[in-house]
């Protein structure tokens, strides 16, 4: 084993994500009970990635895999990469749908990387992870649940990414609603306006507020809470489904949202009975995951690297 690597392997468990939660564009996040599962070790020369469940077939390889490309990034901060490397991902959080795919790829990565390297939780702890995994996704609010678990607020200082958790009250139980077809947050963020008028703006903040006190005391009041004039407007005609489902289910007392930048749609408050999306829409009632990224040594087992099943938290 090259020196100041460990011997490893080792394996993380990672949450999904919604994030923005409607008014709380960029800085609120949920983590949910959908789980990837990650492992890495140090090998001789080379990177080799294998890949089961959602994107296999599709994701990059080498690399090119964000997995990958956030653990280099982890290495260099640790003080440089080893000779190669041995991935393996078994994937249950869909791609390209708002639920924090990407996320989990770099939260796993920079986790990873950290365990592999000799005493790099001291060489990198927490907050520096965090700070990390926020630049190399681009923004906290996805990173910051999936690493931390829970209801998190995170916004950015000029040292970098921050975030604090917040219990859930009981009552708050997510649905999500998954279509067929995949989304991209750059050409959402590219529907936003470069401004908003001031009144959108105030309307936002109040209710961002409010929705951390629907979710954390009063879920009673998670319908006007996740009014939202930011961004989900400007975002509706690049997909239409997405927003005549989230209208549908608001009209009937659901406080729907659009999950981070789409095509998910986030219910943050149950259903009505009997309430039908369609076909076109895989429908998961999932559980808020309070623990967030799971580091253990090990390799995968048997029921981690069951590509369908959502699994324990390790």
């Amino acid at each position: 084993m090259p020196k100041n690597f460990e011997a490893g392997p080792f394996r993380v468990r990672v949450p999904a994500t919604s994030a923005n939660l409607g008014p709380g564009f960029d800085a609120l996040g949920l983590a949910l009970g959908l789980y990837d599962d990650v492992s890495a070790e140090i090998a001789p020369s080379g990177v080799r990635v294998a890949v089961s469940g959602q994107g296999a077939g599709e994701l990059p390889d080498g690399d090119r895999h964000l997995v990958v490309r956030s653990m280099r990034a982890a290495f260099d901060r640790l003080g440089g990469n080893p000779p190669g490397l041995v991935v393996e991902c078994v994937n249950r959080i869909p791609q390209a749908r708002g639920l924090g795919s990407s996320s989990a790829a770099i939260v796993a990565g920079v986790l990873l990387a950290r365990a592999l390297v000799v005493e790099g939780e001291r060489r990198l702890d927490h907050e520096a992870v965090l700070r990390l995994a926020a630049e190399l996704e681009g923004h906290p609010d996805n990173v910051a649940p999936c690493l931390l678990g829970g209801f998190t607020i995170a916004w950015t200082e000029p040292s970098g990414a921050r975030a604090v958790t917040r219990r859930v009250a009981e009552g708050v139980r997510p649905t999500v609603f998954v279509p067929g077809g995949r989304g991209l947050t750059a050409v959402a963020r590219a529907a936003l306006p470069a401004t908003v008028p001031h009144g959108d703006a105030a309307l936002g903040a109040g209710r961002a507020a409010l929705l951390v006190h629907a979710l954390t005391a009063e879920p009673a009041l998670l319908l006007p809470a996740t009014v939202d004039r930011l961004h989900q407007e400007y975002r509706a005609a690049g997909m239409p489904a997405t927003a005549a489902l989230v209208s549908e289910l608001r009209e009937k007392g659901v406080a729907a949202v659009v999950s981070g930048a789409g095509p998910t749609v986030l219910a943050l408050s149950a259903p009505p009975d009997g309430f039908e999306a369609g076909r076109d829409w895989q429908v998961l009632r999932l559980p808020i995951d309070v623990s967030g990224a799971r580091v253990a040594r090990g390799r995968l087992g048997h029921a981690e690297r069951d590509p369908v099943a959502a699994g324990r938290k390790s």
